[in-house]
C-alpha cells in the first residue's frame, strides 16, 4: 500500500498565499522602498512558488494559492490603475463571493467543493465513512447532510463579502497610489482577521461539527474513529 499523502501545513500556505503577500503589498510597495511594480512582482511570488512547490510535492493544484494569486494580482493591478477606491470594496467582496458561488454551483457536480473544505481526507478518514454508510444504507441520508452543510459554507462566504464591502468602504478613503492608502489598506487587511474572519469561522465551525455529530449518528463511529490514527493523540 502506498505511504499517504504528506498534510499541507496550512499555517504556511496562509502566510505564503494570503498573509504575507498582503503585507508587502500594504507596506512595502510605496514609491521609497520597492515601488508598486515591484511590490506587485514580490508579492505574486509568495503564492506562485508556494503553489508550485506544494505541486511538485502533492500533485494536486493548491487551491488557496489559486486565490492569493487572483487577489494579490487583482489589489496589485487596481492599485496600478489608480481606480476608484469603490472598486476595491468590489474586489474585496468578489473573492469570497466567487467561492462560494463556486461552493455552491459544485454542489451539482461529481466533485462538491464542500469535501475539500469539511469532508476532506486531510484529516477525516473518508474511505472508512463512506464503507460504513454503505453497509448502513445511510448514504443518500448523508448526502442530504453534506448538501446542508454545502448551505452554511456558502453563507459563510456570504457572509465575509458583505463583512469585506463594508469594512472597505470604511476604511479606504484616500485617493488610491498614495502613502495614505497603502496605510490604510494595511489596516483594512489586519482588521479583517478580527471583523471578518472570526464570524465566517463561527459559522464554519458550526458547520463542521453539525457534519460530524451527523456522521456519528448515521455511522456509530466515534470521533476517534473517523479521524486519521495519526492524528490520534496516543497515551
Amino acid at each position: 500500500m502506498p505511504p499517504p499523502a504528506k498534510r499541507e501545513n496550512l499555517l504556511v500556505n496562509l502566510l505564503c498565499n494570503i498573509a504575507i503577500p498582503s503585507l508587502i503589498l500594504a507596506k512595502a510597495s510605496t514609491p521609497e522602498r520597492l515601488g508598486p511594480v515591484v511590490g506587485l512582482i514580490v508579492a505574486l511570488a509568495f503564492p506562485v512558488s508556494y503553489g508550485i512547490w506544494d505541486f511538485a510535492k502533492r500533485k494536486q493544484a493548491n487551491f488557496i494559492s489559486i486565490l492569493g494569486f487572483a487577489s494579490v494580482l487583482l489589489t496589485g493591478g487596481l492599485g496600478l490603475t489608480e481606480v476608484d477606491r469603490f472598486w476595491f470594496a468590489v474586489k474585496e467582496a468578489a473573492v469570497p463571493a466567487l467561492i462560494g458561488l463556486a461552493v455552491w454551483i459544485s454542489m451539482y457536480t461529481s466533485r462538491p467543493l464542500v469535501r475539500q473544505f469539511l469532508f476532506n481526507d486531510q484529516v477525516l478518514d473518508v474511505a472508512k465513512i463512506e464503507e460504513q454508510l454503505q453497509e448502513k444504507g445511510r448514504v443518500k441520508t448523508f448526502d442530504a447532510l453534506l448538501k446542508s452543510s454545502t448551505y452554511l459554507l456558502v453563507l459563510s462566504f456570504a457572509l465575509s463579502a458583505c463583512l469585506n464591502f463594508g469594512l472597505a468602504r470604511w476604511l479606504l478613503q484616500s485617493p488610491t497610489g498614495t502613502p495614505e492608502f497603502n496605510a490604510e489598506l494595511g489596516k483594512m487587511n489586519a482588521l479583517s482577521w478580527p471583523v471578518i474572519v472570526l464570524p465566517t469561522m463561527v459559522i464554519m465551525i458550526f458547520a463542521l461539527w453539525r457534519l460530524v455529530s451527523g456522521i456519528t449518528r448515521l455511522t456509530g463511529l466515534k470521533f476517534e474513529e473517523m479521524i486519521h490514527a495519526e492524528h490520534v493523540k496516543k497515551d
